[in-house]
């Protein structure tokens, strides 16, 4: 498929041939990015939650009262999660929420996702994103002539310092070196932007792995 290459000054910058294989999926398989989504987010989940158990409860270890002929149930400790101010039963305790996905799995994700914005009208190629000045509100401007107000860039191989001072305090505008390309962050804004060299690095990796 061919697409138009734009410009932030709102000029032409020609077209661009982009890989049917990476961007031309038609039927978007919304369970494979649903899986990817949810491994990318138990990964991030810093698992730190936890309760008392029941050898870390400071009250004391002796037996309340005698095993038998209170009329009573017997009991051993005060510590028992039964008690007020005993140990909680079967609480959260840290431990990783991190779960293994193929690497299949993964690249089968990023070609969904960066294949259902294609499908959306929500990709844009750019000719590149270096500025001579870090301005916020010029940027800003420019991204609305383009009608980007909620986006991803992918910038290249490494993002412009200036453009990313400039894009950093504007809402909803996230800005990601090719190495930070993931479907998460395609998913959550409505738009995609990248760079030339960002399609080629993209159609580059991809060429690889089907080769080995």
């Amino acid at each position: 498929m061919k697409l138009d290459v734009l410009k932030l000054d709102g000029g032409k910058g020609g077209s661009i041939e982009l890989s049917d294989e990476i961007f031309g999926i038609e039927d978007i398989r919304a369970d494979i990015l649903q899986r990817c989504v949810t491994w990318q987010l138990a990964k991030r989940r810093a698992g730190t939650h936890k309760i008392q158990v029941r050898n870390e409860v400071s009250r004391t270890g002796k037996k309340m009262y005698k095993q038998k002929g209170t009329g009573g149930a017997r009991h051993g400790s005060r510590r028992a999660a039964q008690f007020v101010g005993g140990a909680k039963a079967h609480g959260p305790v840290v431990r990783s929420h991190a779960f293994d996905l193929p690497k299949k799995v993964r690249a089968l994700a990023l070609r969904h996702a960066l294949s259902s914005k294609a499908k959306d009208g929500s990709l844009i190629v750019v000719d590149n994103v270096s500025l001579k000045d870090a301005k916020t509100a010029a940027l800003r401007e420019q991204l609305g002539a383009m009608g980007v107000t909620h986006a991803l860039v992918i910038a290249g191989a490494e993002v412009d310092k200036n453009f990313g001072l400039a894009a950093r305090n504007i809402p909803n505008v996230d800005v990601l070196p090719n190495a930070g390309l993931n479907v998460y962050d395609v998913l959550r804004r409505r738009t995609l932007v990248l760079t030339k060299d960002a399609v080629d690095a993209i159609q580059a990796r991809f060429q690889e792995k089907e080769a080995a």
